[in-house]
């Protein structure tokens, strides 16, 4: 993994920011340090490529477990983003200029790992005319090149402050999964994902299955940062009204004493609950664990999740 800096140094923005205590992690979301083969090999290829990853930009818990199987989640266009969420261990700042070649360096990554199912993310890119929708068309064209039986899940910006034309590039390149992550409940925008605005990423969404609905639609949110469960059954059913096929639901992690606090730690056994009661909602999948994240075993969720569309047209 990347060597860890101290607060201050990894996250400058974040410096003027009040301490908030980490409290200690309960034994059910506790793992172990990512060593092996698999795991080294899997790190050669991303530093061979020079490809950013998500597993550890973002501190991923399950980052030992993923690369040791071969899977990492690709970061692309760059490794600072231009928010400043709370809940995010990813550096703020001015990003460097595209790298027109990331693309093809992402695909030879894809070929090399020998992937059936990739997930690839990106840092949000406010200083883009088009928030970097064209270099994530170019990047699942790429991959669609080399490895023509892998199917592709994006994990995108919002596209805030870009034209329509921004969304419609990305889906005309035709990802099998588009997930946007709604993150937290709309009561705690303010504080926690402060330069987004919930019913745009909805209505993000929603877009998404109006000009492709072969498309599958993915969001996610974390738990324990200070939200009910009633609002936890609102975002379901906001989510279903925009016909999103497949709901994350995760633990959410303090990075460092600089980001948001975590309130509580959700048990088992109501992630169990919020599963029973999201497919009882009419979600196609849902994941929800302590441990999970967008990309947490994506591959084989998708596998169910078009069997589980199978199962419902069938039944029409």
């Amino acid at each position: 993994m990347r060597d860890l800096k101290i607060p201050s140094q990894r996250h400058p923005e974040k410096a003027h920011r009040p301490d908030n205590a980490q409290p200690k992690k309960p034994n059910w979301i506790r793992v172990k340090a990512p060593s092996g083969e698999g795991y080294n090999a899997t790190r050669k290829i991303m530093r061979d490529n020079k490809l950013v990853t998500v597993c550890e930009e973002a501190s991923c818990p399950n980052a030992g477990e993923c690369w040791s199987q071969g899977h990492a989640t690709m970061m692309i266009m760059g490794d600072i983003c231009t928010r400043g969420c709370t809940f995010c261990n990813i550096a703020t700042g001015r990003p460097d200029t595209l790298d027109v070649f990331e693309p093809g360096r992402v695909a030879d990554a894809v070929q090399k790992l020998g992937l059936n199912h990739v997930v690839i993310t990106s840092v949000d890119r406010d200083d883009l005319e088009d928030g970097g929708a064209d270099h994530f068309a170019q990047t699942i064209r790429a991959i669609r090149h080399r490895s023509p039986n892998t199917t592709i899940e994006i994990l995108t910006p919002d596209f805030l402050r870009c034209g329509p034309d921004a969304l419609a590039t990305v889906v005309a390149a035709r990802p099998d999964v588009f997930n946007h992550n709604l993150e937290t409940v709309p009561g705690l925008y303010p504080t926690v994902r402060p330069g987004a605005r919930y019913f745009h990423s909805l209505r993000l969404l929603q877009r998404v299955k109006e000009q492709d609905p072969s498309i599958f639609t993915k969001s996610g949110i974390m738990v324990g940062l200070g939200e009910d469960r009633q609002s936890v059954l609102q975002v379901m059913d906001d989510m279903r009204a925009a016909e999103i096929d497949f709901l994350t639901i995760g633990q959410y992690l303090q990075p460092t004493p600089k980001h948001h606090r975590v309130d509580r730690f959700v048990t088992p056994d109501e992630f169990a609950s919020y599963e029973q009661a999201a497919f009882g909602k009419g979600f196609l999948m849902v994941s929800s664990t302590p441990l999970t994240r967008s990309s947490y075993h994506a591959g084989d969720d998708f596998a169910r999740l078009r069997t589980a569309r199978e199962a419902k047209l069938s039944q029409l």
